[in-house]
């Protein structure tokens, strides 16, 4: 059971489905067309990556403050970016700022190997901490 009660596996089952939703609406629905990107959204739980008070937002059309006064970006900007990089399989990749560590996870899923670095090292700690 979850903390409020509900059985786990609905609550996955409603957030992969909030996921597949937000991917069909969010960013097919605004012209993503790069089928690479589309299925690491689709694949990357965005919801492991936000505080445990803003899980029900993970999938909003809006960004989602992480804490230390960051944010995990809106989930079209994120597509947008990684659209435009054109990244293939074969690439390295440097990130500079891990945040969440939902970007590296997409990035992760697109390209041969990604380097994170992040300055916080609380930030660094909680991303690291993140089960996919």
């Amino acid at each position: 059971m979850s903390d409020n009660g509900h059985p786990v596996a609905s609550l996955e089952q409603s957030f992969t489905l909030q996921r597949l939703r937000m991917v069909e609406e969010q960013l097919v629905g605004r012209s993503i067309t790069d089928q690479r990107v589309l299925d690491a959204m689709r694949k990357v739980p965005r919801h492991e990556f936000v505080p445990v008070e803003e899980k029900g937002e993970a999938y909003g059309d809006h960004p989602i403050p992480i804490g230390e006064g960051q944010t995990i970006s809106q989930p079209y900007i994120v597509a947008a970016m990684l659209e435009a990089l054109t990244l293939q399989p074969s690439d390295r990749v440097l990130e500079v700022g891990t945040g969440s560590g939902y970007l590296t996870a997409l990035l992760v899923e697109l390209t041969a190997f990604v380097y994170s670095i992040e300055k916080k090292r609380s930030r660094f700690c909680k991303a690291l901490a993140t089960r996919m």
